[in-house]
């Protein structure tokens, strides 16, 4: 009896020491929280304590057409990317034509191409003296551009074709794993009701990817609010690119506060909108059978139209630029030969890695302390530490800006008061406000990344080292660690890669004569001259391949089996 009396205490003891152990991980996870939050609170508060005067001429002049054409932008993205994105997807999942099994791996590979990439190499390939101008006078004898028609591509319709053509692989990719994880058996019930192929899609199947439609074409938005030198460049004033005209071409900080809070209302009212569409809605599969998908055979003209179907996506979102961007570097002059391109390289490099290490540190002890200490507040701290992603990066970057300016102009004033010595500029304008920046947009890209991770970890084995007398910081070193490591490299090369092609972020905040190989194409872009800079964009579309085949391989590989439990989305 007093054996067990004594087991029981000793139990007793280490529990009470482990949970004396949740609660630097719970400070440490609302700190992380805060410090992410830091950005949005700092353009709110500007926003609402800046002189009255701005924003009278704000409101009259800069926001109605600004809204109006993010307006239109969202709309034509929306409506482009959820028909090519859901179309291709149920095209590859359901039916065997030519090619298909290509196809499957190549519509994701846009996804690869930022945005401004792909709009430089749209305006190489589009002007008067691109290939397919010269080509029409070639072939048809036109002697100028007075001769025939073409489109205005630099415009909200070019914009809207150019952005739709690199972000459909969101809504790809998340219709494709529904459509994977859909019971056989529904489908077949359709089919016997006198459904064809397309009303089964219409009727049953898209009515069950809704979320997953909608998650899609929310993070498409979400890019499309994000981009400002694609936007810029095709000559569409979005909210975002107001921002930073407002910032640096009128040197109105608080008026860019201001218009950043218009962006900020747009990104959590479609946050908001997402999550309404699955708010109080359970979409299930009434079969508890899964079966190896049967698809069917398209033959004839259907195979082919299929295909051409399919190809003409890979086409505009991955084709073209990358012809583009192969015929710059082996026909122009790169600037890859000189010690400027490596140092800015290096630049990009270094600055992806810093910021793909600290931001999985952050997210692997945010999710750590979510799993050792499940309570309200921690979990709370997850999800807003996640809200940095929905963010724009210019917004971002102001936000960045005037809290460490404010500490800059502070340290810089006691100095003075005190010792008569000037510290100028020590965090705003520095590399460590940008590695800052960095970490509060991509947290939310690691985060999901250790998380699945951590989800494969059964509760069992923390429960078992704890019993074994094992504290917090063993568990985390020595069992842990080990067994997520491949979560944890596959969230530092999802931010690595994301870093090395963020623009806005760093053009507003990278110290001066900072350069790195997505401002490098910026300003070759901005000067007519971005064939110059081909070699750079090969290296971060190159770069860019690389997660997202993985992400593609791991969708690909999600189909459930026969004993599968069937699939229930909230």
């Amino acid at each position: 009896m007093l054996d067990i009396m004594r087991l029981k205490s000793i139990a007793a003891d280490r529990m009470t020491r482990f949970e004396r152990e949740h609660w630097p991980w719970r400070v440490g996870a609302i700190a992380v929280a805060a410090l992410a939050l830091l950005p949005l609170a700092a353009v709110v508060t500007l926003a609402l304590s800046a002189s009255g005067g701005a924003w009278p001429h704000l409101l009259a002049t800069v926001l109605p057409d600004a809204t109006m054409q993010t307006l239109l932008l969202m709309a034509g993205v929306a409506a482009l990317t959820l028909t090519t994105g859901a179309g291709a997807a149920w095209l590859v999942t359901m039916y065997r034509f030519p090619g298909r099994r290509a196809f499957d791996w190549l519509l994701v590979l846009p996804l690869a191409m930022p945005t401004y990439i792909t709009a430089y190499c749209y305006g190489e390939f589009l002007d008067y003296t691109g290939p397919l101008q010269s080509g029409l006078r070639a072939v048809f004898g036109f002697q100028d551009a007075r001769a025939y028609w073409f489109p205005e591509w630099r415009s909200t319709g070019g914009a809207i074709f150019i952005l739709s053509a690199v972000l459909y692989p969101y809504v790809y990719l998340t219709a494709r794993a529904s459509f994977l994880q859909q019971s056989v058996c529904v489908l077949e019930v359709a089919r016997t009701l006198g459904r064809t192929g397309w009303g089964v899609f219409f009727s049953v199947a898209l009515p069950l990817a809704r979320p997953a439609l909608a998650s899609g074409v929310a993070l498409a938005l979400m890019e499309t609010i994000n981009d400002i030198g694609a936007v810029e460049y095709l000559g569409v004033k979005t909210l975002s690119a107001m921002v930073y005209a407002t910032w640096l071409q009128r040197s109105d900080l608080g008026g860019a506060a201001q218009i950043a809070l218009v962006v900020i209302a747009f990104v959590l009212l479609l946050v908001g909108l997402e999550r309404a569409s699955r708010m109080n809605r359970r979409f299930h599969h009434t079969s508890l059978r899964y079966r190896v998908l049967e698809r069917q055979p398209l033959t004839g003209w259907r195979g082919w139209a299929a295909a051409c179907g399919c190809a003409l996506p890979v086409l505009c979102g991955f084709l073209i630029p990358a012809f583009v961007l192969i015929e710059a570097v082996f026909t122009t002059p790169q600037e890859t030969a000189g010690s400027a391109f490596w140092r800015t390289g290096i630049n990009s490099m270094g600055l992806a890695g810093a910021a793909a290490t600290c931001t999985v540190i952050l997210a692997w002890g945010l999710s750590f302390a979510a799993r050792i200490a499940p309570s309200r507040p921690v979990k709370g701290a997850a999800r807003i530490a996640g809200l940095g992603y929905a963010m724009p990066g210019a917004v971002i970057a102001l936000g960045v800006l005037i809290p460490f300016a404010a500490i800059d102009n502070g340290v810089d004033a006691f100095m003075r008061r005190e010792f008569g010595v000037s510290t100028g500029l020590l965090l705003s304008g520095s590399v460590f406000a940008l590695l800052f920046a960095y970490c509060v947009r991509f947290l939310a890209v690691a985060l999901g990344a250790v998380d699945a991770g951590y989800q494969q970890l059964s509760p069992n084995i923390d429960a078992a080292a704890r019993t074994l007398g094992a504290n917090v910081r063993r568990i985390l070193r020595e069992i842990h660690a080990p067994l997520l490591r491949p979560a944890i490299g596959a969230a530092a090369l999802l931010v690595f890669v994301d870093a090395m092609k963020e623009l806005p972020a760093t053009l507003l905040l990278r110290p001066f004569n900072f350069e790195t190989l997505a401002t490098q194409i910026y300003i070759f872009a901005s000067l007519e001259q971005f064939e110059r800079s081909a070699g750079a964009a090969m290296m971060i579309v190159g770069l860019g391949l690389v997660p997202v085949l993985m992400l593609h391989r791991a969708i690909a590989s999600g189909r459930p089996g026969s004993a599968a439990a069937p699939l229930s989305q909230n």
